[in-house]
């Protein structure tokens, strides 16, 4: 009650501030939305800080608005594209959704459609959207066939110029298997199954200003440049409740920062009870707070530093609400002589000064001391990630990108288990965890409309899966870095994608893939096999997926 409470009163202190916008977000795995304005980004046709997700719809659609009024500098697919993007953020932008589909359009405020099925309001104190979501993936395999499905229904309210409330609810399904589990190298969102099904609810109430926002929501979020999974916030866990910030008072910098509180999935025996009715478990509480400095000296030139914790079995500390400190001194005050909390630093810096080309680092560091650096046998708790982009050159409707991961045994890890950099289980950060490491390359072309052809390589590698324990045999800084494999995945990937109308894509992909484990560590490769891997991709496969997906 007393952070309700918070929120309210910072609310209405918001109340006196000028309003120009409003803020719903549009997910993250919304790939097509993503990429299509990372290639904005790129051309130059617009100027986007891509290293904090997601994205708000309103913002979305400015960019789309300024993408329209320089479209002689896209390609005929990417002027598709473009189109279909703008039919789909129309209420953004102030206008009521049009197109063949419609079904029934009064006036400038209420319109219904078909495909996709959704109804829409318009008036000058409310608009609104509501719609029902669907999509479905069958796969083949050589070891499997199945299918993963979705359903649900999501609505967005917009009131005056100042609040938004939003809303996604949706119900998974998985005929065989997840193909989502904690310990998977899978790029799945991850959810807490009833069987082989679980259910998703995201949402959010936010308040906007000319240079900000704030909100009360619960969702994914991703910070890191990637194009093949973020190793600072990659997304991949159940949402968590959290309230967020994001200003930007100035051209040369932005702010984001979140408080959340996560799922600790880890009992507290102290309040656990037994009732007439069984044992009713009670998790320990756990939470984390974040923020992200953008700077911007140079046009297109976005340096992004940030800090984290994790703290736990305490009520909210008051310390960690104030967005703008580093939360590694604070912990030191408040936990002076006891075990410390779970403290990270990271770093983004992102380069789109020369047409065409997108450079990037992204740094996260888990635990860090200088005397490591000099010694041979030490070693940081650090994930490193580099890669470039290459996009509408020297053909228009080609784009190319390329990237690397490393990350150091333990990174993520910590030696408490409430305070472990995971929700529910799932790491928050790189998809492969600590002592791994991976390189991806893809090639997208888009021949025709909004079809786009992908082609990708994955070589994925995980070394020996080490225990942080600061009383063990081995001193937690001396673990070798991959020193013996535990599991290998080199996947070849053809994908073919289309948008035939406004919210609606039809996939069809092909991919090969080798992907085995070894006899390390008294474990047989089986094992590191079901522990990393869903089954149907066990060994050496070959997989036609094909789908449709409506709503994100």
């Amino acid at each position: 009650m007393k952070i309700l409470k918070l929120s309210i009163l910072i609310l209405i202190f918001l109340s006196s501030c000028p309003i120009y916008a409003q803020t719903a977000y549009q997910h993250i795995s919304d790939e097509n939305i993503y990429n299509f304005i990372d290639d904005l980004a790129s051309l130059q046709v617009i100027d986007a800080n891509t290293a904090v997700k997601p994205y708000s719809r309103e913002q979305i659609a400015k960019w789309l608005t300024q993408a329209d009024e320089q479209k002689d500098k896209l390609s005929n697919p990417q002027q598709a594209r473009l189109q279909i993007f703008i039919q789909e953020y129309a209420l953004e932008a102030g206008h009521l959704k049009t197109g063949k589909a419609t079904l029934y359009r009064k006036d400038s405020t209420l319109s219904a459609h078909l495909l996709p099925p959704e109804v829409t309001w318009s008036d000058p104190l409310f608009r609104a959207v509501i719609r029902p979501v669907y999509g479905i993936r069958y796969f083949s395999s050589t070891n499997q066939k199945f299918y993963q499905s979705y359903g649900g229904l999501e609505g967005i309210g917009y009131v005056g110029s100042k609040w938004c409330g939003y809303a996604s609810l949706r119900d998974n399904h998985n005929s065989y298997e997840p193909l989502a589990r904690p310990t998977y190298f899978t790029q799945e969102s991850g959810g807490h199954l009833k069987g082989n099904d679980y259910s998703e609810m995201r949402g959010g109430l936010t308040y906007t200003w000319k240079w900000g926002n704030f909100g009360l929501i619960k969702d994914h979020l991703e910070w890191g440049d990637n194009n093949n999974g973020s190793n600072i916030l990659s997304g991949h866990t159940p949402s968590f409740a959290m309230i967020k910030l994001h200003l930007n008072p100035a051209k040369w910098f932005e702010f984001e920062y979140f408080h959340g509180w996560l799922v600790s999935q880890v009992i507290d025996s102290a309040n656990s009870y037994t009732t007439s009715n069984g044992y009713r478990a009670v998790f320990r509480r756990k939470y984390m707070a974040a923020n992200m400095f953008t700077f911007k000296p140079f046009k297109r030139l976005n340096v992004s530093i940030g800090n984290s914790i994790i703290y736990s079995d305490v009520p909210v500390q008051p310390a960690y609400l104030i967005p703008f400190l580093f939360y590694k001194s604070v912990d030191h005050t408040l936990n002076s002589g006891i075990e410390n909390s779970n403290s990270q630093v990271f770093f983004n810096i992102s380069s789109r000064q020369i047409k065409h080309v997108h450079i990037f680092v992204s740094i996260f560091v888990d635990e860090f001391n200088s005397e490591r650096v000099t010694d041979p046998k030490r070693t940081n708790f650090v994930s490193y990630k580099g890669g470039f982009s290459v996009t509408g050159w020297p053909l228009k409707d080609i784009s190319f990108a390329a990237e690397a991961t490393r990350t150091t045994p333990l990174t993520y890890k910590h030696r408490i288990p409430a305070t472990t950099y995971e929700s529910n289980l799932f790491n928050l950060g790189h998809y492969m965890r600590d002592n791994s490491q991976d390189f991806y390359a893809v090639v997208r072309y888009s021949p025709w409309r909004t079809l786009q052809l992908k082609a990708s390589y994955l070589m994925a590698v995980h070394g020996n899966e080490y225990q942080y324990d600061i009383n063990g045999p081995v001193v937690v800084d001396e673990f070798p870095v991959l020193k013996d494999k535990t599991w290998t995945n080199n996947t070849i990937s053809f994908r073919a994608e289309m948008l035939p109308i406004t919210n609606i894509r039809v996939f069809a992909e092909y991919s090969y893939s080798k992907i085995i484990g070894y006899d390390v560590d008294g474990k047989t490769a089986q094992y590191y096999e079901n522990l990393y891997t869903p089954q149907y991709l066990h060994g050496i496969t070959n997989t036609v997926i094909v789908g449709f997906g409506m709503g994100f």
